[in-house]
This record gives C-alpha cells, sequence and structure tokens, in this order.
C-alpha cells in the first residue's frame, strides 16, 4: 500500500471540498512532507497528535487565499513504489505545470528540488505540487 500516495489523495480531496482540516495516519516521512508543504507555504499549519507509540495522527490545516481560491492547485505523485523515479542534482526536473515545486527525499531529509540543487545531493521524486 502506498502511505505518501494516501496520504497526497487526503489532501488533495480534502482541498477540493474547501475543508479547514485533514486528519493523516502519522509516520515520520509524512510529517516531514507536511513540514516541507508549511516551509513552501502550500499549507497554513500543522500538528502532530499521539494516541500511543503505536498509533497517531497529523492534522493538516489547508489554506486558502482571503477570495476563498486554493492555495494547493494541484498534487501529484511521481515515484511509486512499482516504479522508483530518481533524480541527480544535476539534472533539471521537466515539470509539465510552471511553477510546481518537486518535492525529494534525499540522504540529507526531505527537501524541494531547488534546496537539493543548493546542497548538491539528488533523491528520490516524491511528489509536486502546485
Amino acid at each position: 500500500m502506498d502511505t505518501i500516495g494516501d496520504m497526497l489523495t487526503r489532501i488533495r480531496n480534502a482541498n477540493a471540498k474547501f475543508k479547514d482540516r485533514v486528519d493523516i495516519p502519522y509516520s515520520k516521512i509524512k510529517l516531514e512532507l507536511v513540514r516541507v508543504l508549511k516551509d513552501e507555504g502550500f499549507i497554513a499549519n500543522y500538528k502532530s497528535l499521539y494516541v500511543d507509540r503505536q498509533r497517531g495522527t497529523i492534522r493538516v490545516f489547508l489554506k486558502y487565499t482571503p477570495q476563498k481560491e486554493r492555495v494547493i492547485q494541484g498534487i501529484k505523485r511521481i515515484s511509486k513504489p512499482g516504479l522508483r523515479i530518481y533524480q541527480s542534482y544535476k539534472e533539471r526536473m521537466r515539470v509539465p505545470v510552471g511553477f510546481a515545486v518537486p518535492i525529494l527525499t534525499t540522504s540529507k531529509g526531505l527537501m524541494t528540488e531547488k534546496q537539493a540543487r543548493t546542497q548538491k545531493v539528488g533523491g528520490e521524486v516524491l511528489c509536486l505540487v502546485w
């Protein structure tokens, strides 16, 4: 099961219905992905809620403009469990959408493509957000 794909679908569906928040099952990689989305300004905030060591939830607060337009116009999973997509820091990803932000998982943690290029690290392209 693709847990990151499930997380992105939950955010996409809640965003389409103009929900204020969405709850996602906890994992460390999902928490880091949500942190990157907040740093890039795509979501308003997030909170990690623990029930115990085995179970937890990440509550993501979605962001909209004052004119009630979505900040996240689209979110797409790139590297999937059946087909992994990797990129070196020298490559420039061809983004089909004009201002999409590719998010990579690298040896130095999750970061955007721009941050990975400045730190000269490559990695697996998890998703595109625009």
